[in-house]
């Protein structure tokens, strides 16, 4: 099962390492992983991507919770949510054929072409994993990828409930 764990923590070296850690030690993949400072500059949250039964899914994050730089520790996927990940794609888009289905399968992902050289086309996609993954999947039947690069998923709570230090 896929969970996304969004983790509250203080600003400090070595807080990401402990809790990567903590999946290391119990040979569990990490699938994505985003960090950055909050609002507040003292604070921290990273959202990790991870596939696993529920109750060693537990155990991680009753033991994340006991490190002492984490605040709060959250299971997204438990509760509505809005998840998010940012894609870079670069194309080969030699032709004018190739070209304009690059900017229609674009627009109908809601993509941005960012960057336009004489035959590469740089193309931003923000979406889940399911929109992001097809986008890749299509472009590349109809164009040569040239590189990939994807930011890993972030998610917030819908409505009220958020994730906070007070």
């Amino acid at each position: 099962m896929r969970r996304i764990l969004s983790i509250l923590l203080e600003n400090e070296p070595g807080s990401l390492s402990r809790i990567v850690g903590l999946f290391s030690q119990r040979a569990y993949n990490i699938e994505s992983l985003s960090v950055a400072q909050t609002d507040d500059a003292s604070l921290s949250r990273i959202t990790i991507t991870t596939r696993g039964d529920d109750k060693i899914l537990e155990q991680i994050t009753k033991q994340v919770n006991k490190l002492i730089d984490v605040i709060k520790v959250a299971d997204l996927t438990e509760r509505a949510h809005i998840e998010r990940e940012i894609v870079l794609v670069k194309v080969l888009a030699m032709s004018d054929k190739t070209r304009t289905e690059v900017k229609r399968i674009a627009d109908i992902f809601r993509g941005d072409i960012i960057d336009v050289g004489k035959q590469i086309y740089t193309i931003q996609l923000t979406g889940d994993e399911e929109k992001t993954s097809a986008f890749v999947k299509i472009i590349g039947n109809e164009t040569e990828i040239i590189e990939v690069v994807r930011s890993g998923t972030v998610g917030i709570a819908r409505g009220e409930k958020a994730l906070r230090a007070s």
